[in-house]
């Protein structure tokens, strides 16, 4: 497909280095008013902080816009694909008109390439973060190992992000809003469900704890439900980091008195069957 063989190459594949009137075929440089584009209503990014977009505003104000908007045809106007926030702050700023490549895509490609385009930029919030690169699993079918390649991210990084999907909304809004860190709800996720997720995070706002301390919580916590079995479990913490190194994805072990079971995650058909092969050698 073409749009991920650029995006494949970063950003620096959608905008060539010196404008021409057309490159590639599909794109096309000028100029615009600014009420001619209409947002992305597939944009990822739900939050924009006023003070980063109001240093954006002044800097557009003193300098102009020094990337052109990316954004394709639709009806009379256009619709944008990348730089709503520039296209925000251009508005805030005065600017009646604004520099545009058009790129003719499908509505598969524009959700892709708004998607990466906003975490290669690292404009998104944690929990945006971690919901772009589900899209991209679940919607483009992209493996873990692709979409780091493409993003230009760990693969830790990846797999942590999703994982932060599976908290509470009241702990995902904590985040977003900065209450609390990335540190601070990874350890949350050690714990089992979400009434003790809500307990930590309320004890964590009332102490103003640390990752450290929040960490050790989470430890005691988990311990007062535990049964002898569970406790076991921790002897075998060695074993589960080099089994989660090797097939390369999350393992846990859930202890149901004296049973239990290994969970295995996955993040899409293509991972699903990477970790059988590996099984099966």
């Amino acid at each position: 497909m073409i749009a991920r063989q650029a995006l494949g190459k970063g950003l620096g594949a959608l905008i060539p280095e010196q404008p021409s009137s057309e490159f590639e075929g599909k794109k096309v440089f000028g100029t615009c008013g600014i009420e001619e584009i209409k947002p992305n209503p597939l944009q990822p990014r739900k939050a924009f902080a006023d003070a980063q977009l109001q240093e954006l505003v002044e800097s557009i104000r003193e300098k102009g816009i020094l990337q052109p908007l990316i954004v394709r045809r639709k009806g009379n106007g256009y619709e944008l694909i990348a730089g709503e926030r520039r296209w925000r702050a251009a508005q805030k700023a005065g600017l009646r008109e604004v520099p545009i490549i058009i790129k003719e895509v499908s509505e598969s490609e524009l959700l892709e390439i708004s998607l990466i385009e906003n975490i290669q930029r690292e404009n998104l919030n944690p929990v945006e973060e971690g919901e772009a690169y589900k899209r991209l699993m679940e919607q483009f079918h992209l493996t873990q190992e692709e979409i780091s390649k493409q993003v230009g991210k760990d693969r830790t990084t990846i797999t942590n992000a999703v994982r932060l999907l599976k908290l509470p909304q009241d702990i995902r809004q904590s985040l977003i809003d900065g209450s609390i860190s990335m540190g601070h709800a990874r350890a949350f996720l050690g714990l089992d469900g979400p009434e003790k997720q809500r307990l930590a995070l309320k004890k964590v706002l009332a102490g103003a704890f640390s990752v450290r301390q929040t960490e050790n919580l989470v430890k005691r916590l988990g311990r007062k439900s535990s049964s002898s079995f569970s406790k076991k479990i921790q002897e075998w913490d060695p074993l589960l980091e080099e089994l989660q190194r090797a097939l390369g994805t999350k393992v846990r072990i859930i202890a149901r008195g004296k049973r239990g079971k290994i969970e295995i995650e996955f993040y899409s058909r293509e991972e699903l069957d990477r970790i059988i092969d590996l099984l099966r050698r």
